[in-house]
């Protein structure tokens, strides 16, 4: 026997109407305000929880909101889901994470999880190769591209890192610190950010003067390993002298590869990350990186996930991310420290 509580058992508990009960669990106005808060106090005693799938059967809404990141394992991503989960609870959103490790098969698999719970809103960081294969669970569905933009089969907004500026002040910087030779690490063009980080890096390059030199931009796959094997084998060839990194995990393979590399063999090399996390403002003096908006762009998330279906416009928002400069040559900074 099931001793599961119901809006008919709290109407017969407190004897007053089903219909009454139901309404004043939706905060219907109404339901006089003793009522309602007299319903709503035995619901919580009780145990009593709402039936998400039949309140999207019958229109209502589920006011889910799935977030589908890579990982959060780096700062950023971990800092933007937690900025966001406390901006849905000030909206009454349910978040749901799904944790996609760029896969396009487990970002799919997400999008169908979050279809069957009939989610309102899904903001997503696209996954390489991922796109159109998604566009059956989209109706009905407000989506919010972040970071990336990908083609789905239909308009979406996007919630986007304007870093052309930051990234061309870094390259800047370090010639201005007498770097001529200076490399780039970061994504491939399967990822629109990847296409733009790299052309913001050449474009950086002829600002100041500088020629493009093709084998020293390294690009592969949004992760710690790109950043790392790149970063020995730019180290180990001694063909540049500082390192601009386009992405979180790569900027962290990278710097562990300066970090734990022999002193004279980093000595004088410069290094700009990318994302800022928290320990590169403590780290050895500190670490020159790109800096972004992370809690504005997790408000602004929450804010058009908030928004229903049929209310939904096509958003484009843009945030200027910036150059942060601190010490740039970690060699110097590791010995201080």
């Amino acid at each position: 026997m099931s001793n599961r509580v119901t809006i008919k058992s709290i109407a017969r508990d407190l004897g007053i109407s089903h219909m009454t009960v139901s309404r004043a669990l939706s905060d219907h106005p109404n339901v006089r305000p003793d009522t309602r808060k007299a319903v709503q106090d035995h619901a919580r005693k009780v145990g009593y929880v709402r039936n998400a799938a039949a309140k999207a059967m019958r229109g209502d809404g589920t006011k889910i909101v799935g977030l589908l990141l890579p990982n959060i394992v780096n700062e950023f991503y971990a800092r933007f889901a937690n900025t966001l989960a406390q901006s849905c609870e000030d909206h009454s959103l349910h978040l749901i994470i799904h944790l996609t490790n760029d896969d396009p098969d487990t970002e799919l698999r997400a999008f169908e999880r979050l279809h069957e719970v009939q989610a309102m809103s899904v903001i997503h960081v696209p996954a390489p190769g991922a796109g159109q294969d998604v566009a059956a669970h989209l109706g009905g569905v407000n989506v919010i591209q972040l970071i990336r933009e990908q083609d789905v089969g239909q308009p979406v907004s996007s919630i986007l890192v304007e870093d052309h500026s930051a990234i061309g002040a870094a390259v800047q910087h370090l010639a201005e610190l007498g770097h001529q030779a200076i490399g780039y690490i970061g994504a491939d063009g399967r990822l629109s950010s990847g296409r733009v980080r790299r052309a913001a890096f050449e474009a950086g390059l002829a600002s100041a003067g500088l020629a493009l030199d093709a084998s020293r931009i390294a690009l592969g796959a949004p992760d710690f390993i790109t950043g790392q094997k790149n970063a020995a084998r730019m180290l180990a060839a001694g063909d540049v002298t500082a390192i601009v990194c386009g992405g979180f995990e790569i900027s962290n393979g990278a710097l562990s590869v300066l970090l734990e590399a022999d002193q004279e063999v980093v000595q004088g090399i410069g290094f700009v990350g990318y994302g800022d996390p928290s320990y590169y403002a403590w780290l050895g003096g500190g670490v020159s990186t790109i800096a972004m908006q992370v809690d504005e762009l997790a408000q602004e998330a929450a804010r058009l996930a908030a928004c229903l279906p049929a209310e939904q416009h096509i958003n484009r928002r843009v945030f200027d991310a910036s150059f942060v400069m601190r010490n740039t040559h970690l060699a110097l900074a590791r010995h201080r420290s």
